[in-house]
């Protein structure tokens, strides 16, 4: 069996093992998910797939993108998606991860089309690799910025939380300009975290933003001056 079949195998035998059906229903109601739930804790989860990816080490880049993709698009139990994200972070792959990862998390971020997948790939893995090499990512999240679809877009806007001093004011601009006037909520929440993450770092920046674009609906604007007033 090869190396990511057996990394697959033993993810989801583990998750299987620590399913909890009188969780799930409840977990799955508040994600408001149609993918079903093992109803597997978070600790619980993330102690087990620590244990397996520690296990079964991948030994190249082809073979660790083709069992991340196999968990992600396999999956028939949320967790198992949750699995596969995870899997692609793993500390031993982080030499990999590069612009040539994008479509595998594009893939993850607009199939998954949920908050708790895309949050997550935006800012721990289409942020790093954006600051690893701004000129081949900034055009891409210029154009997802503009893009039809609301993954997308979002991910745009907050690919950059987290980032403190090293935040490209440029294309954070860029990225939130084109989403002020619409209604969508993640799209309206998704500025204002990004404003409030940096105005940690820049307050004074992130007021100006907020004089200078009327348009920002209520909940972005109080959202990005929350800690700041």
């Amino acid at each position: 069996m090869s190396e990511e079949k057996q990394l697959v195998k033993a993810v989801r035998a583990g998750l299987a093992a620590l399913a909890d059906p009188v969780k799930a229903p409840a977990m799955q109601a508040y994600m408001k998910s149609a993918m079903p739930f093992l109803g597997v804790a978070a600790p619980e989860r993330s102690r087990l797939l620590e244990r397996v990816m520690a296990e079964h080490k991948l030994p190249d880049r082809v073979t660790y993108t083709a069992a991340v993709l196999e968990l992600w698009r396999s999956a028939e139990f949320r967790e198992v998606r949750y699995a596969a994200i995870a899997l692609s972070g793993y500390r031993a792959y982080r030499p990999w991860q590069d612009p040539d990862l994008i479509p595998l998390y594009e893939e993850m971020i607009v199939g998954g089309a949920w908050w708790d997948y895309g949050d997550e790939l935006a800012i721990r893995r289409i942020g790093p690799i954006l600051r690893g090499d701004r000129a081949r990512v900034t055009p891409i999240m210029l154009s997802w910025a503009a893009d039809r679809d609301l993954w997308r877009r979002r991910t745009a806007i907050i690919c950059q939380v987290g980032a403190k001093e090293q935040t490209d004011t440029d294309l954070l601009t860029r990225a939130i300009e084109p989403a002020i006037a619409e209604p969508e909520f993640f799209l309206r929440k998704g500025i204002g975290w990004a404003l409030r993450d940096y105005a940690k770092t820049a307050p004074d920046w992130v007021r100006a933003f907020v004089d200078d674009h009327p348009g920002l609906s209520g909940l972005s604007r109080r959202e990005a001056l929350k800690h700041i007033g």
